[in-house]
């Protein structure tokens, strides 16, 4: 008979004594439940215990979370929280170093627990440890220990980083100054600034004007690849925190230092691989710095405005020598003003006698004029070439370089996210950005001559525009997927990259597609799926057994924490349990909380979850509800939250999680890996029928011979 429900079997261990084996019943007051187990060991006073578990981060038991023991759970008996942190609070004010070291180094491991936090802060513990810092000229393992207590007693967000002292702040920034520092030291403390920075306008201007960007810079070409990840982190806050023209300062004198190069040839192009937390950092740098061209995107074109009148007037000049300008000329207003109407149609501008009215766009508004004088200016002989190439063709073949201009850099806009707040999570960023300043406007540079090249294979007419522009998008996209790690070799790609070429991937996408639409064809296709089907949860099963870390991510910032989460080798239990930096791939026997399968009941996702739901505010938690799922799981409905790292590993959890419920895969990666192998099955079986057309109804059936005796006699050949 199956115990109750509100009964669970757990053993208790104590330091020098033989654990018990107890039934601890759910309803009975955890005081009650203290004093049995001290009463079995003859230890008086048992309100100066508490129970904790032996695994994992060894949290308390409470009266709030004893609904998540486990049966099977081994717990220890230990002092309370209370008594511990009071025991902490005098040994860090212990004269005696080694005592107030070791008092450090248990405080930052039980700070952690959000119980005993509580406990410490209400002693005013916080206060010591700013008086540690502020008063100590220790730069070594106690100061070390001090600022990790310090960092995870402000996880639990009892007390505002608002609250901390002027003294303090200098003290955290000098460590981060100075260059005899122990490099924990300095990680700790740029951790705890890129906390504050955030916090409040006050703290990032006092952070900004302590830590300059040379020292930032300084640490970012440390050999330590924690410090250096510390120093992105940080920077990155700084960013995000700026104003938009603070922001453009900043990214003006980073550009300055060229920390683009930098960044790409000793990080990105580094003997040691790429964690997740650079490459997010290295996507919210590129998505920061595309963004600063957002404000000229969304401005329209003032025909009021003499400096923009200027850049306007300066593209024609660049291209013809007009002779209304020349030395000497006598032209009347209206003559002139006809030749300059004449050379902006020249230019490709559809209002040629109010070019400005092309601009009034937005978007890509002003951004385009940046793009179109950049060009001129930077690469002026194939600005010319383009514009009297096309102006000397025929009227219906020429390809209007302004108009061009103006919706290529609305596509760019589009193709690089130009003006979209940055992901929480994102780590996809282009190597080829960090090894090129201006990189919207080299990257115009190579499209725009792209445009005239495909024009040309396609020998386009004016009705053709919008075709011409979507074979060009097609021929961007195309070679952005395949990651050039500069922009040399993205110009050599997607040159390579004709028109004929887009034509032959069409035509074989097209063709695939129609002879995978032959009813014969796809009947076969639905005889071959559940075979498939099965191959497909067999993997994510697999994948789940080989297990994925998760990143905890709180509402102020992507936090350090890590854990581990995989399906043991008999599917039958999921494991999880905190891991640190670094570790890849955990033993199973490592992750201390369980969850039997046979407990799991449901799989939500998206804004269903919990964890969405308590922070479902602001405009950059659409990417966290995209990777956001929880499992139900026991009676008591408890849920384990998770956010997947990429939507790939998503799209694997969801479909693996769906297939141990008993239910259908509804991931979008569960039909695109099915129709690949649907594609390789069908092409092996149609192997034979190449060039062979496929009726969509079976050849008739002839009718039967009107006699049979068309059989031949072998006993008539023997004689």
């Amino acid at each position: 008979m199956p115990p109750p429900k509100d009964v669970v079997k757990i053993a208790i261990q104590m330091v020098g004594a033989i654990p018990q084996l107890i039934e601890l019943q759910q309803t009975k007051p955890l005081a009650s439940v203290l004093k049995d187990v001290c009463d079995a060991w003859s230890l008086p006073n048992a309100e100066r215990y508490a129970l904790q578990y032996v695994d994992g981060r060894q949290t308390y038991i409470t009266e709030s979370n004893r609904g998540e023991i486990k049966n099977g759970s081994i717990l220890r008996l230990t002092t309370s929280p209370d008594q511990e942190a009071e025991r902490l609070y005098s040994g860090i004010q212990s004269n005696n170093s080694d005592v107030k070291t070791d008092s450090l180094k248990k405080l930052a491991s039980l700070s952690q627990d959000v119980t005993f936090a509580q406990e410490f802060i209400n002693r005013n513990g916080l206060k010591q440890i700013f008086y540690i810092v502020e008063e100590g000229n220790d730069t070594g393992e106690m100061l070390a220990h001090t600022l990790k207590a310090f960092m995870e007693l402000m996880e639990h967000d009892f007390v505002s980083w608002e609250t901390l002292s002027a003294a303090f702040i200098k003290k955290i920034v000098s460590y981060v100054n100075m260059n005899a520092v122990d490099a924990s030291v300095q990680q700790l403390s740029l951790s705890i600034l890129e906390n504050m920075v955030p916090t409040s306008r006050l703290l990032f201007e006092l952070v900004k004007k302590e830590v300059t960007l040379d020292r930032l810079l300084t640490h970012l070409q440390v050999t330590n690849a924690q410090l250096q990840l510390k120093a992105m982190a940080l920077l990155i806050a700084l960013l995000l925190a700026a104003t938009d023209a603070e922001r453009r300062d900043i990214m003006d004198y980073l550009r300055e230092k060229n920390i683009r190069q930098f960044i790409h040839k000793n990080i990105i192009h580094s003997s040691e691989p790429l964690g997740d937390e650079m490459a997010h950092y290295l996507y919210v740098l590129q998505s920061v710095s595309l963004n600063l061209c957002e404000r000229r995107m969304r401005t329209s074109m003032d025909p009021y405005s003499q400096e923009q009148r200027e850049l306007l007037q300066s593209l024609r000049q660049t291209a013809f020598e007009s002779e209304s300008e020349a030395p000497g000329s006598n032209f009347s207003t209206e003559r002139r003003r006809s030749l300059c109407a004449k050379e902006f149609r020249k230019l490709g501008f559809m209002n040629n006698s109010n070019p400005a009215e092309d601009l009034r766009r937005a978007p890509p508004g002003l951004l385009a004029l940046d793009n179109m004088v950049y060009f001129s200016r930077h690469t002026p002989n194939a600005y010319s070439r383009f514009v009297l190439e096309n102006s000397s063709r025929e009227d219906k073949h020429e390809c209007p370089f302004a108009r061009s201009s103006i919706q290529l850099t609305l596509i760019l806009c589009e193709i690089l996210h130009v003006g979209e707040p940055c992901s929480e999570t994102a780590q996809a960023f282009y190597p080829m950005f960090f090894g090129q300043d201006h990189f919207f406007e080299e990257l115009f540079c190579i499209c725009i001559q792209l445009v005239n090249k495909t024009w040309k294979e396609m020998r386009a007419t004016q009705e053709d525009f919008d075709k011409v522009l979507q074979v060009v998008r097609e021929q961007i996209t195309r070679t952005l997927s395949l990651k050039p790690t500069s922009l040399e070799l993205f110009k050599t790609r997607v040159n390579a990259l004709n028109y004929s070429e887009i034509l032959k991937l069409r035509q074989t996408e097209r063709l695939h597609q129609e002879e995978t639409l032959a009813v014969p064809v796809l009947e076969l296709r639905e005889r071959l799926k559940p075979e498939l089907l099965e191959l497909i949860r067999q993997q994510r099963l697999l994948h789940l057994c080989e297990g994925t870390l998760f990143r905890k991510i709180s509402s102020r910032r992507r936090q350090d924490k890590l854990w581990y989460c995989r399906l043991s080798p008999n599917h039958k239990v999921l494991h999880y349990g905190d891991v640190e930096e670094g570790v890849d791939s955990p033993p199973i026997e490592s992750l201390p909380e369980k969850i039997p399968v046979a407990d799991m009941k449901m799989l939500l996702m998206g804004k269903e979850c919990p964890h969405t739901k308590e922070k479902s505010s602001g405009k950059q938690n659409k990417d966290v509800l995209e990777l956001a799922f929880s499992i139900v799981y026991d009676v008591e409905e408890y849920c384990l939250n998770f956010i997947a790292p990429t939507r790939y590993e998503f799209c694997l959890w969801t479909d693996g999680l769906n297939v141990l419920l008993g239910k259908e895969m509804t991931s979008e990666r569960m039909q695109t890996d099915l129709d690949v192998l649907l594609s390789m099955e069908l092409k092996l079986r149609l192997l034979d029928l190449e060039n062979i057309s496929i009726p969509d109804t079976p050849p008739p059936v002839p009718k039967p011979p009107s006699n049979l005796n068309f059989c031949y006699d072998f006993s008539h050949a023997e004689q």
